[in-house]
């Protein structure tokens, strides 16, 4: 198990030399310090925890300065654990950029989906309608809340309500590209959460360390042309005057 957290930029598009299109999604992953080794002794499960995103030390208060000082790093915006990870192959302070990931790798992408606001039944739970002729009398309701023996609404009753803005996992992603350069790497699909929002890449769960064979993509190469416009020479003239 091995993970690291980034931030989503949004989707796009790529192209294998064989024509086939792929939508992926841009994720771009700032080099993460490893801020705490957690082990059974000491506490019970061994995990790991990453920081990522630097904030300045006056936006910090102490405790978190005091943590991050431990790994001789500065105060970082999020600090997330993973579990189940080997913690002899880590060291406090330790730092993990987009190459932990190989192309072809199963990935799980944890993130906090989009908020929704206050939704009824048939958009929230993909509930049906009633018929929708004007003698209805029923089109979007909500539908019986109980029995009669209770006569009260039972639980676990799907109602309107507070609908995303939850934690998501989507399983079993594949990593199309990894990009050392710009530090970004290209997930097929989508994952959870708004623009600009934190998620977590971690092993899948159910593939392991599985690797699919993947096809090479099309790069492009941007060439400056400069625009040199021709030089007409004058000739020469006499002017004749009477």
């Amino acid at each position: 198990m091995k993970g690291i957290l980034g931030k989503k930029v949004g989707m796009t598009q790529v192209f294998t030399k064989s024509g086939k299109l792929i939508p992926v999604t841009v994720i771009e992953v700032e080099p993460n310090v490893v801020t705490q080794i957690k082990t059974v002794e000491k506490d019970g499960y061994n995990a790991i925890q990453l920081g990522a995103v630097t904030i300045k030390e006056k936006s910090s208060n102490k405790a978190r300065t005091g943590h991050t000082n431990k790994a001789n790093t500065a105060p970082k915006r999020f600090l997330k654990e993973i579990r189940g990870v080997n913690v002899e192959d880590y060291t406090l302070g330790q730092v993990i950029d987009a190459g932990i990931f190989t192309e072809g790798e199963i990935v799980d992408v944890t993130g906090t989906s989009k908020g929704k606001g206050y939704q009824g039944v048939i958009k929230r739970w993909n509930q049906s309608r009633g018929p929708m002729g004007h003698g209805s009398q029923y089109h979007r309701g909500v539908g019986s809340l109980g029995t009669l023996l209770p006569m009260h609404v039972l639980k676990g009753k799907k109602m309107p309500g507070h609908m995303g803005n939850e934690k998501t996992t989507i399983q079993n992603l594949e990593v199309v590209s990894v990009d050392l350069e710009n530090n970004v790497i290209l997930i097929k699909g989508n994952v959870p959460g708004p623009k600009k929002s934190l998620v977590m890449i971690k092993t899948s769960v159910k593939k392991g360390e599985k690797v699919n064979e993947t096809e090479e993509l099309i790069t492009y190469v941007v060439e400056e042309v400069v625009n040199e416009e021709p030089v007409v020479e004058a000739e020469e003239t006499t002017e004749v005057t009477e």
